[in-house]
C-alpha cells in the first residue's frame, strides 16, 4: 500500500469536482490517500473529500501573499510531501496543476508525467497522449517519489465514504528571493470558464468570424450549464483570450459533450478534444477535418445553427 498526496484543487472556496474523479483513480489501488489543502477551505471542503475515500487533511497554513507566489507554494507542498512521507503526488493538469506540479517535481527531482488518462500505482506507469494526440504511450518511472499530473474527468467519481483526520501543517524558509509577484489581473468574467472540468463544452474557430459572435456561443453555453473554447485561430485573431483555447498548446480537455462551431478540425485541435465522449461538428465545408472526426455533424453556419438551437432551448 502507499501513501498518495492528492493536490486539491478549489474554486471561491468550493471544491472542483474534477478532484473526485483523481482520488477515484487513486483509491482503485487501495492507497492511503491525503489530501493537501492551501487555500484555508477544508471545512468546506471536508465532507465532500471524506465522502471520496480521504481519510486525511493536511491543511497547508499558507499567507494570501504566498498563495499568490507559485515558489513559495511549491516550496510548502515539498515539504509536506517530505514531512508526511508521501510516495506520490497527484495533481490535476489544469492551469495551476501545470504551474505547480514541474516546480515540485524540479525541488524534489522526481519523475513527472502530465495529462495523465491512466496510472498503474503498482507498475508505476501512466498513460498519456503523445504526438499531437495520434497515440498513447505508457511510460515508466522510476525513483523514489512519482508524480503524476491528472487529466480532468477522465475518470468517473464513485463514492466510497471514510473519516478523515485534518491536520495542520506551516512550512518554513519559503521565501523566494528570485521571484516576485508584481500584479495579478483577472480576465473578464465571460471567457473565466473551467474548459478543463465542464461536462459540456461548445467552441468556436475561424467560422465564428469575429470576437462579437462569441455570444452567440456565451447564449447557447449558459442554457446548456456549458463551458465555451476556442480554437488557436480564434485566440490568434484576438477575439477570445488564450485560456479559453482547446488543442495541444492550450486546454486539453474530456467532456461528455463537445460542440465544434466553425473550427477545421486541425491534428492540434483535435489532440485537445479527442478524449471527448461524443463531438458534434457545425460547418459549412463538408470536407473540413472535424467531420470526420465527430459523432455527428451539420454541414451548415454556426451563426445560423447556434442561435436556432439557443431559441429551443429557452423554449424549453
Amino acid at each position: 500500500m502507499k501513501d498518495i498526496g492528492i493536490l486539491i484543487e478549489t474554486e471561491n472556496g468550493n471544491l472542483k469536482s474534477a478532484n473526485l474523479g483523481m482520488i477515484t483513480l487513486a483509491r482503485d489501488a487501495d492507497n492511503q490517500l491525503t489530501a493537501l489543502v492551501v487555500d484555508g477551505s477544508v471545512a468546506a471542503v471536508r465532507a465532500d473529500l471524506e465522502t471520496y475515500g480521504i481519510t486525511r487533511i493536511v491543511d497547508l497554513d499558507l499567507t494570501a501573499d504566498q498563495l499568490q507566489n507559485p515558489v513559495v507554494l511549491a516550496k510548502a507542498l515539498v515539504q509536506a510531501v517530505e514531512a508526511f512521507d508521501l510516495d506520490l503526488l497527484l495533481g490535476l493538469s489544469t492551469a495551476n496543476g501545470k504551474d505547480l506540479l514541474p516546480r515540485i517535481a524540479a525541488f524534489l527531482d522526481a519523475p513527472l508525467i502530465m495529462d495523465c488518462v491512466a496510472v498503474d500505482f503498482h507498475q508505476r506507469t501512466a498513460r498519456t497522449s503523445q504526438y499531437s494526440g495520434k497515440t498513447l504511450a505508457t511510460i515508466e518511472v522510476t525513483g523514489e517519489v512519482f508524480l503524476f499530473g491528472i487529466r480532468p474527468n477522465v475518470v468517473d467519481p464513485v463514492p466510497a465514504p471514510a473519516e478523515a483526520e485534518v491536520v495542520s501543517f506551516e512550512g518554513h524558509h519559503l521565501g523566494a528571493s528570485d521571484f516576485k509577484v508584481l500584479q495579478t489581473d483577472r480576465i473578464d468574467a465571460t471567457a473565466r470558464v473551467n474548459l478543463a472540468e465542464a461536462d459540456v463544452i461548445i467552441s468556436g474557430g475561424r467560422g465564428m468570424q469575429n470576437g462579437e459572435n462569441f455570444d452567440i456561443l456565451y447564449r447557447c453555453a449558459a442554457k446548456l450549464n456549458a463551458a465555451v473554447g476556442a480554437s488557436r485561430v480564434a485566440v490568434d485573431s484576438g477575439w477570445v483570450p488564450y485560456p479559453m483555447q482547446v488543442g495541444q498548446t492550450g486546454e486539453k480537455v474530456s467532456p461528455r459533450v463537445y460542440i465544434a462551431c466553425g473550427i477545421s478540425g486541425s491534428v492540434q485541435h483535435f489532440a485537445g478534444m479527442k478524449t471527448a465522449g461524443m463531438v458534434i461538428a457545425v460547418n459549412t465545408d463538408e470536407q473540413a477535418a472535424i467531420m470526420s472526426n465527430c459523432d455527428y455533424f451539420a454541414v451548415a453556419d454556426a451563426l445560423e445553427v447556434i442561435p436556432e438551437l439557443t431559441k429551443e432551448l429557452e423554449d424549453d
